[in-house]
């Protein structure tokens, strides 16, 4: 079963926000070895701002988070490149370099840390590539191909150093119901075939229930997690009136105030 090794990340007590806004509060977690991990909610709930937290681009406000045993949030200098190099990135644009081609995108990492041949990191950066259906299609530049065939680059380029874990923030925005369904599956192989751990963002439910081995689920009115474990049993289980809404897609309850005003 997916995840039931040992946590490859810990957060604890963490404080999440951004100027004097206070998103996160308290906030601890693991992440198991192998999962696909999911963090959801709702609009401004700071999924988005949790991940960048986790990832060291902010600094939290307070507390730890442990990648495979180490404190990305205390370590600095050789450390905190130690532990940079265990994770890879796809943010939600895919942030592509618009002039290079997908190869060259692929083969920007291997080029800035490691000392390998060009030759070697071309083989590599193809074979990248190939691992997500896009081996015809090194040599295009990104405009020149789909937005799903650019999000698939992108988790290309984050895979380019074999990291431990892949962070996927919002892989399937804007994309088409069939094209995203393709993207879940390509993670799901990937997930599995691979043995990495991902942590993605997400609120789009189809891919919650195809993806996910486990989630936590965000509440910016409550300011932390109001929700964790399989997507299904919270659908189905939870005692959280609002969770049972969020995964079962209904709408708020019209209130008297509200009926009388229409």
């Amino acid at each position: 079963m997916p995840g039931d090794g040992e946590p490859i990340i810990r957060v604890r007590d963490l404080g999440v926000g951004y100027e004097d806004t206070v998103l996160l509060e308290h906030v601890s977690f693991d992440v198991r070895r192998g999962e696909i991990f999911v963090i959801l909610g709702g609009s401004g709930s700071g999924k988005s701002t949790l991940l960048k937290h986790m990832i060291g681009l902010v600094e939290p406000a307070g507390g730890s988070v442990f990648i495979d045993g180490d404190d990305i949030v205390t370590a600095s200098g050789d450390a905190r490149h130690a532990i940079l190099r265990k994770i890879g990135v796809m943010y939600q644009s895919g942030a592509l370099f618009g002039s290079m081609t997908l190869a060259e995108n692929v083969r920007l990492p291997l080029e800035e840390y490691t000392d390998l041949e060009s030759d070697e990191i071309e083989l590599i950066a193809r074979m990248k590539l190939s691992l997500v259906g896009l081996g015809l299609f090194t040599g295009h530049l990104p405009a020149a191909v789909s937005g799903g065939m650019q999000k698939r680059a992108a988790i290309a380029r984050a895979m380019a150093l074999d990291p431990a874990i892949l962070f996927l923030d919002e892989p399937s925005a804007g994309l088409d119901p069939i094209t995203s369904a393709e993207l879940d599956a390509l993670i799901r192989r990937l997930a599995r075939n691979l043995g990495v751990t991902f942590v993605v963002v997400t609120h789009e439910l189809p891919s919650i229930f195809a993806i996910a081995d486990r989630v936590i689920m965000l509440d910016r009115r409550r300011k932390g997690i109001v929700a964790e474990g399989d997507p299904r049993k919270l659908r189905d289980e939870s005692t959280d009136a609002w969770v049972r809404q969020f995964f079962n897609r209904e709408p708020e309850p019209a209130t008297a105030a509200s009926v009388g005003a229409r």
